[in-house]
């Protein structure tokens, strides 16, 4: 395998902590957070424009293999005008609304009406447009430790506190007493992401119901509901053994977000929503300023193209037997080289430990031999380094051997 020569990775302008005149403290926090962030990718940048052909890229969930052909289709299908109106401005259409709420009936068995839908650019989209509709100064959002790498920094840059809880190290299971704990009287907002990124933890119906009796009597203590953000963009992604359980299910007063850029391998054509539970108190008022922070954060629909695909896209997924196979092999193989890895639930990433205390020094090692990994650091996972499965299955089999070489050589 070709080796790098990484003695010259460049240092990213986008991580300078250097401000404009001015800029607000909110927006530097928020840019600090995300710091580590843009150092990874400065580098991932470097590696991947001097890789040779047999580089083995599992940094990033980016597909390594081609789309499926009926996504293709669909696209190209959905190309074709039907009519004059058919490229213009597209809010929340109502057969895109009526396909999700076929859709959530299907998994939750609620009535989800079509006005509760809100049609996003993925789930970082309808992550903004939440957070800039309730967020404001003082507020504090509790985030499971370690949590998906924007959520810190859209907390900062729309005025709120980002509160961490460590989830159990032993098992990656929430720790619903230290959520317990950290609730205060400023407490807005709780995000819970299930199945979980990085982890692949899939949290079940005990933790959620004992999550659900603590957010019930926090919200009666401080005399207003405390929100949920259930983030479940990796819901269609579980393996045998394990089952969602969508946390909306057990808490009346949460918001579901969804991306089907996951399940279709498609992360770059953007397709999302925002679901409201039917049993939320203050419906009507929430579904008023939703609608109106979708226009104010930089009209946050997703596009007319994408719309017009829904009804097909919704019937397709990746293989996820297939995907599977591949986590059985990638965790095996590990093993074999003497990592200790536990075996995800769901999700795309696999996370062992590294050998090295220095997550990133140990990464920066595997990169100069053509393998890329995420440094566990980044996503406040010290002492791990992240592998995604959306690498193909020669890259595994290339890869295990530098593995292997590294481990020895530490």
């Amino acid at each position: 395998m070709n080796t790098l020569q990484t003695d010259c990775w460049p240092v990213s302008s986008r991580g300078s902590l250097v401000f404009p005149p001015r800029t607000p403290v909110h927006v530097q926090d928020a840019h600090k957070s995300i710091v580590p962030i843009h150092e990874f990718l400065a580098k991932y940048e470097c590696w991947t424009a001097s890789a040779g052909p047999d580089a083995c890229d599992f940094a990033l969930g980016n597909p390594q293999t081609m789309p499926q052909e009926a996504f293709v289709t669909a696209l190209r299908d959905a190309t074709t005008p039907r009519n004059s109106s058919w490229y213009a401005y597209k809010m929340n259409e109502t057969t895109s609304r009526e396909v999700v709420c076929t859709s959530l009936h299907d998994l939750t068995g609620l009535e989800y009406p079509a006005e509760n839908i809100f049609m996003t650019n993925g789930a970082t989209g309808a992550h903004l447009v939440i957070m800039n509709a309730l967020i404001g100064p003082k507020d504090e959002v509790i985030i499971n430790n370690p949590p998906w790498f924007f959520y810190e920094g859209m907390i900062l840059n729309s005025g709120g506190k980002p509160i961490a809880v460590d989830v159990d190290p032993n098992t990656f299971d929430l720790d619903v007493d230290g959520i317990e704990r950290a609730i205060t009287d400023n407490t807005r907002l709780i995000i819970i992401n299930s199945p979980n990124n990085p982890t692949g933890k899939v949290y079940s119906p005990d933790t959620l119901e004992k999550l659900n009796r603590i957010l019930v009597g926090a919200s009666k203590s401080v005399g207003r509901p405390i929100y949920m953000i259930s983030d479940e963009v990796y819901r269609a992604i579980v393996y045998e053994g394990a089952k969602f359980h969508s946390p909306t299910t057990f808490y009346k007063n949460s918001i579901m977000i969804y991306s089907y850029g996951k399940t279709l391998q498609t992360p770059g054509q953007r397709v999302g929503y925002i679901a409201l539970s039917p049993r939320m108190d203050d419906l009507e008022e929430m579904r008023a300023i939703v609608s109106s922070m979708q226009i104010l954060s930089g009209w946050a629909m997703t596009s007319a193209l994408m719309q017009h695909c829904l009804p097909d896209l919704q019937k397709l997924s990746l293989d996820v037997i297939d995907l599977q196979r591949r986590r059985d092999r990638f965790v095996a193989g590990l093993r074999e080289c003497g990592y200790e890895v536990r075996t995800p639930e769901a999700a795309f990433y696999i996370t062992p430990k590294s050998p090295m205390k220095d997550d990133v020094a140990f990464s920066d090692m595997l990169a100069k031999a053509g393998v890329f990994c995420l440094p566990g650091s980044v996503v406040k996972m010290n002492g791990y380094f992240r592998v995604s499965l959306t690498a193909n299955d020669d890259m595994i089999e290339r890869a295990l051997p530098v593995f292997a070489a590294a481990r020895r050589n530490v």
